[in-house]
Order: C-alpha cells, then structure tokens, then sequence
C-alpha cells in the first residue's frame, strides 16, 4: 500500500459517510463559533446597563470595525494555513503538513505586531473620522487600544485552532474558545460595575475581561499544542522561513483576509450613512453582535466541511467533494431558516438585552425584520466560499465577498438614503445578497468546468 492510500485508509475524511463526518467535524466547531459570538455580545450587553448605557454602546459600535480587523488578520492567516495543512495530509505529505503549522504559528505573531503598532498609533486617527462625542470617543479609545495592543492572544490562539481543525481535531478548539468565553463572562462584569475589590472600569473594563479570556484560551491552545500528540507536529528546532511555504498559505490567506476586511470597511462605510439618522449607528452595532449568533453556526459548520473538502481534493476525490458541498448547503439553510424566524418574530426581545431605549426599539425592530432577509441567500454563499477556500481559489472567495458587501451593500444603501427613509436602507442587505448568490453560482459553474472536472471520480 502507498503513503497516499494509507492516509486515506486512516482518515475519517477519506471514507466516513459523509452526513456523520460533517456532523462529527462541525457540531464542535458550530459550539465553538457560538461561544465565540459571546466575547462582542456579552460585553455589549453589560455596558448597555450601565447609566450611560446608550453612549457607551454607541462607542462599541464605533469601536466594531476595527475590532473585526483584528480578527480578520487573524482568521485569514489562519485560513490559508488550515487550507494547506489539509491537501498537505490529503496529499499524504506530512512534513509539509507541520511545515505549515509551524510558519501559521509564526505568521500569528507577525500579525499582532502588525495590530500593536496600530493599537498605538491609529486608533485616534480611526476614531477621529467619525466626529463623536467626546465621551463616546474616550470609551472607544479605551477599549479599541486594549484590545489591539494585546492581541497577540487571540491571533496566537485562531492558529492553534484552524491548525488542528486542519487535521479532523475539533473539540480541543471548542474547549479552547468555551475556556475563554467563561473567562470573559465571569470577569466582565467584575470590571465594568466594580464588584467586590475590582475597580469599577466601565467600558474599559470590559476590555481587560476580553483580553483576559483571550489569553486563557491561548495558554490552553498552546498546551495542547506541545503536550498532546497531534497529527501535525510544531517544532521551531532549526527553523528557518521557507518562502515557498509562506507564498501557499498566504495563496489562500490573503484573499481570505481582504475578504473578511471587507466587512470591517462596509461597517465604516455604513456609520458613515447611517450618521445622519439617530440611533441608526447604534442599531447596526446591535445588529451585528446578535446576527454573530445566527452567522457563527455556519461558520463553524464552514470550519467542518473546509477539511474535508480540501483533504478529498488533495486526493483527487471529485465525489466526496461535491457530497461535502450539498449537504454543508443543506445543514447552512436550516440553520438561516431558524435564525430567520427568530429576527421576525422577537425583535423587541433581542433588542431588550442590550438597552430599552424607546428610540432604540422603535428603529431596531423593522431594520431586524428587514436585514434579516438576507440569511438564507447568504447560507449557500458561505458554503460556495469554503468550497473555493478549499480547493486553493482564494481569489473567488474574495470575489464573491468584495461585490457583496463594497459593490453592492454601500452603493445600494447609499441610494436607498438619498431617496428613501432609514427603514429603506435596510433592504440593502438582502438584495446585495441576492446577487452574491448569483455570482456563486457562476463562479462554482466554471470550477466544475475546469479544476474539478480534472478529478478522479472514486467509488
């Protein structure tokens, strides 16, 4: 038997049934991402009752973007490695498979140098531009340079996570987030409040609570890493950087983090519209920390299906790729379709949870009835992304992200503003959506035509 069967032979993702696999693979990662979705929700949900409660949500708000910069340098890099790991192992070639963890590790580092220098010197200038209120701008500079200065925790442990994602591995990286999460929960409102002997911090305390659950999630990543056997071995033994190594992940990686940077710049971009209508800003800040809990799930069910996908291409397995591809689909459409009725029919709830203001509620409930709209076209978009991510088309995965949220969300949201009140807005996210998914298809079309048609098809 060669070393390309023998993998195959001892990999789940080579032969399992491919509903279970994917099960087996994303539920820990959906739990994951969930519990990720907490470290925005819950530190906006405790400065929300504060007395001042409205401003300091306002500051998060404004805070938001930069703060998904972060972590769209983080899970980028991190991407491109899980993506080269997996056709490593699928191409049974495991020294090139810890090569890449190695350099993932490596890159993490670069990246939170990248985010201390701007935690130093950009933060004021970033915030500068939305011409805020006084009090709002301390609370965003407090909590933005905090967080940005002290990153190393967070991209260290993404890489740790994506790494041995790469291999199958999906509870460690649960457990590490959940670590982390509960570390957040039990300090937030310790610093923001002044419980006991600790400090009442406000807003920044709810900064030093994310900080210190990042770092409980890396020490325990990193534990793990060194002291548990797994299928990829790190070592920094002799290392030296090899370019053709950097170049492959960053083949995926750099598209993947344009791609999820996109995001952090269409989020600039709508405060910039919503600015002129009041309590909008803070209603898109609300917005995005609940639908975390909608589009988190399928970003875990997207970690799930990313290996196999890349591990079956990586063995020229044209018939488990498209299994993997229809039933992520599936699974990514009933999890849209729940977090769909949730938005329609509770709005006031979900709103309730972070502040009670009647302004807040009166322009928060038709915007989550309305944005809401765009979460079953998106489940098919995430997927048709991973597909791509997978197979080495990092390009098409920015593509597709690019025109949805520059070409599309900002120009149509800026017509709708023009001509229409703020409740027309809103219906930028959904048609932008609309015409994602159009392209997906086009783009999915032409890779079935070319790379995938090349695959040998297995029994």
């Amino acid at each position: 038997m060669g070393v390309k069967e023998k993998n195959l032979g001892q990999n789940k993702m080579g032969y399992a049934k491919m509903f279970p696999l994917i099960m087996s693979m994303s539920l820990p990662a959906i739990f994951s991402m969930t519990v990720m979705a907490l470290y925005n929700v819950v530190d906006s949900i405790f400065v929300g009752h504060l007395s001042d409660g409205n401003v300091a949500l306002e500051a998060t708000s404004y805070a938001f973007p930069m703060q998904m910069l972060l972590i769209s340098f983080g899970v980028g890099t991190a991407i491109g490695t899980n993506s080269l790991i997996s056709r490593r192992l699928g191409a049974g070639d495991q020294h090139e498979a810890d090569l890449a963890a190695t350099h993932g590790l490596v890159l993490a580092v670069f990246t939170w140098i990248l985010f201390l220098l701007l935690g130093i010197f950009a933060v004021n200038p970033f915030l500068s531009l939305y011409g805020c209120s006084e009090k709002t701008f301390t609370y965003a500079f407090q909590y933005l340079t905090t967080v940005l200065c002290c990153s190393l925790f967070v991209t260290v442990q993404i890489s740790v996570e994506k790494s041995l994602q790469a291999t199958g591995d999906m509870i460690f990286p649960m457990l590490f987030q959940l670590s982390g999460a509960v570390t957040n929960l039990i300090f937030d409102p310790l610093f923001i409040y002044g419980i006991g002997p600790f400090p009442e911090l406000k807003v920044l305390g709810a900064a030093i609570a994310t900080v210190l659950g990042q770092f409980v999630g890396m020490s325990f990543s990193l534990i793990v890493l060194f002291c548990k056997k797994n299928r990829i071995h790190v070592t920094f033994k002799g290392f030296r950087f090899n370019i053709k190594t950097i170049k492959n992940i960053y083949a995926v990686g750099i598209p993947s983090i344009i791609m999820q940077s996109i995001s952090s710049f269409m989020i600039f971009g709508m405060n910039a519209i919503l600015s002129a209508y009041d309590s909008a800003v803070t209603v898109l800040g609300v917005y995005y920390k609940l639908q975390s809990f909608v589009f988190m799930p399928c970003f875990g069910l997207n970690q799930g299906i990313l290996p196999v996908m890349g591990f079956n291409y990586g063995a020229r397995n044209k018939k488990r790729i498209y299994s993997a591809m229809k039933c992520g689909i599936a699974v990514a459409i009933v999890i849209m379709t729940v977090g769909t009725l949730v938005f329609l029919l509770i709005p006031e709830f979900l709103i309730g949870l972070f502040n009670d203001d009647p302004t807040l509620l009166k322009n928060a409930v038709p915007a989550f009835r309305t944005i809401c709209l765009c979460f079953i076209p998106a489940a098919a978009n995430i997927i048709f992304i991973s597909l791509f991510q997978a197979t080495g088309k990092g390009v098409r995965s920015l593509l597709i992200s690019f025109t949805r949220q520059l070409v599309f969300i900002l120009p149509i949201a800026y017509f709708l503003s023009m001509f229409f009140d703020l409740h027309m807005v809103w219906f930028a996210f959904p048609i932008a959506e609309a015409g994602t998914l159009i392209l997906s298809i086009i783009l999915f079309i032409q890779l079935a035509k070319t790379d995938l048609k090349k695959l040998d098809n297995h029994s």
